[in-house]
């Protein structure tokens, strides 16, 4: 476990090669990569949403939330990013796991599936997010 601190980059789109101990930002698509902090080299998308990770930026340093659980590399590392520094967590069980993605899953069902807000209600200044813009186009609205 060899990265105690990260540097971030704010990028138009996520480069083909990325660097260890960087953490790349592509506000654009809403999506933050970064190699594992593990050191094992495997490339981890967190995609920012209000049902997934939430970003953090001070103006010098960056947080991710919720923590990032790599459950399905063969590391299994499990770390928050605080403040652009590498928060080692505890492992977890396969049960812990198992309910942790059920507990997303009903989130993104309760989000995704909640009635729009009436058009009097909606704010056509503030930016939607890229899985919203999405789901309007693909509705044709």
């Amino acid at each position: 476990m060899t990265i105690k601190k990260i540097t971030h980059k704010f990028v138009d789109a996520i480069p083909e090669q990325t660097e260890e101990g960087v953490l790349y930002l592509a506000m654009d698509y809403a999506t933050a990569v970064h190699k594992c902090a593990c050191g094992c080299g495997r490339e981890v998308v967190t995609p920012l949403s209000p049902t997934d990770w939430k970003m953090g930026y001070d103006g010098v340093s960056i947080s991710l939330s919720p923590s990032i659980g790599n459950w399905s590399f063969p590391c299994r590392s499990h770390y928050w990013i605080k403040h652009s520094n590498i928060r080692w967590a505890g492992d977890m069980s396969d049960e812990q796991i198992a309910a942790g993605r059920a507990h997303d899953r009903r989130a993104k069902g309760r989000y995704y599936d909640a009635p729009e807000a009436p058009a009097s209600m909606a704010n056509a200044d503030v930016p939607q997010g890229l899985w919203q813009r999405f789901r309007r186009w693909l509705s044709g609205k």
